[in-house]
């Protein structure tokens, strides 16, 4: 309902409220006035009255509904967002002070939650806040910020791609001034949700089940929302129901998202390329996330050697994470570029305060970053910005492929200097 969608201003009222008394209805209509909206909006009826109404007639800018008479506020708040379009800006009220029940409908697409009895100042605040979302640049600024579409995908398990995924959407939004949605493809054991400290909701698992249901509408109550710029769609679906889905739900989200907001940053489990490999097809760049290891360096190539074959117009970003500074490497940084033929473009070095730090306060280790350690990731953000906006450049000449085998490959990395002399010899 408040997610970052532009509202079409002339084909709505700009306002409507629906109230469970008089008192609350007597306060609304002089603030109302005071905004130039009509105080006859005011009706009375509360939530049932509105999905009602709503449900025959276009949205308002911005909605208020009392929740006072509802024995469930959070189905009837998502009975109420069936026959919301999307762009409504939905502020509720209520007697129920709960926390959990205020982060639940923030979750399900509400712009705010006032407790009754509340004050005039209380409405006068959250009425700015809505009418200041609805004025923001958002259809000018679609032009001039062509959409931005990045894949993040580890090597291997456990190599920090979902650590840099989430920093990386963090940047877009709050760095480049971008609308960004992260979308978390490990269904079961996703993290994009908890590393920002929020409850991923249902959003990702009703998609895959009911793909028919993804629309703007779908997207506007499933997004979770980190901050005015950051949208999370993440999952933690049981671990004892394995996800059967023909990959029609993924590609539905991203054509969404690329309708809803202006950089959409893909959490990408390698298995994913597997299964679904159009996942990549309309990706700007690719960061391929790997570790200094003899493992990650054989995945590696085998990942860049499919993204050759399978995504040729997407511009590829290697980087090497947790790299430590005492130099006890398996395979050093120079062996691992001579054996994946292409440099590393970035390096992240191993520091576990830092990573510890991020994980306490739910933040991303971007946004806790200082000094040296926030320049890699300052770094990612303008490589992506940069390679996006180069699509329609000529692809990069690459290097001719060596005639060894991937296992030569490896073992040549291994070998000792003298070997090598002696091969070379």
């Amino acid at each position: 309902m408040n997610a970052p969608f532009q509202a079409r201003a002339g084909l709505r009222d700009p306002f409507t409220a629906f109230v469970c008394d008089d008192a609350t209805a007597d306060m609304l209509r002089p603030v109302a006035v005071e905004h130039g909206w009509s105080p006859e909006k005011v009706n009375k009826g509360g939530l049932r009255n509105a999905v009602q109404s709503l449900s025959v007639s276009a949205s308002p800018n911005i909605l208020f509904v009392d929740l006072s008479e509802s024995a469930d506020p959070l189905n009837d708040i998502n009975a109420l967002a069936e026959v919301c379009e999307p762009g409504t800006i939905v502020i509720a009220a209520g007697t129920v002070n709960d926390v959990r029940l205020y982060r639940d409908l923030v979750a399900s697409g509400i712009h705010d939650y006032l407790l009754k009895p509340f004050t005039v100042d209380q409405l006068r605040d959250t009425f700015a806040h809505a009418q200041m979302i609805l004025s923001g640049p958002r259809g000018e600024a679609q032009a001039d910020k062509p959409h931005v579409m990045a894949a993040v995908i580890g090597v291997r398990g456990g190599v920090g791609a979902s650590t840099i995924a989430t920093s990386l959407a963090w940047l877009l939004g709050e760095k480049a001034h971008r609308s960004t949605a992260l979308l978390d493809l490990d269904v079961h054991f996703g993290t994009g949700a908890l590393a920002l400290d929020l409850e991923p909701g249902r959003g990702l698992t009703d998609a895959i089940e009911n793909p028919s249901r993804i629309d703007g509408l779908f997207i506007e109550r499933a997004m979770v929302r980190a901050n005015e710029r950051l949208s999370v769609l993440s999952a933690e679906a049981p671990i004892h129901q394995p996800v059967v889905t023909d990959g029609t739900a993924f590609f539905q989200l991203q054509e969404e998202m690329r309708n809803a907001f202006e950089s959409t940053v893909l959490d990408l489990p390698r298995q994913m390329l597997i299964q679904h490999p159009h996942l990549v097809h309309d990706a700007h760049v690719a960061v391929v996330v790997a570790e200094l290891t003899l493992a990650a360096t054989r995945d590696t190539i085998r990942i860049l050697a499919w993204l050759k074959s399978n995504a040729p117009q997407t511009k590829v970003v290697v980087v090497a994470n947790s790299v430590p500074s005492g130099g006890a490497l398996e395979i050093s940084r120079k062996d691992f570029e001579q054996s994946i033929e292409r440099p590393v473009d970035i390096v992240f070095p191993f520091d576990a305060k830092l990573a510890a730090q991020a994980a306490k306060l739910g933040k991303p280790m971007a946004e806790v970053a200082s000094g040296k350690m926030a320049g890699p990731f300052n770094t990612l953000s303008g490589m992506v910005l940069s390679h996006a906006s180069d699509e329609g450049a000529a692809a990069e000449k690459s290097a001719p492929a060596a005639a060894k085998s991937l296992v030569d490959n490896l073992k040549s990395m291994l070998s000792k200097p003298k070997e090598k002399t002696a091969a070379a010899a």
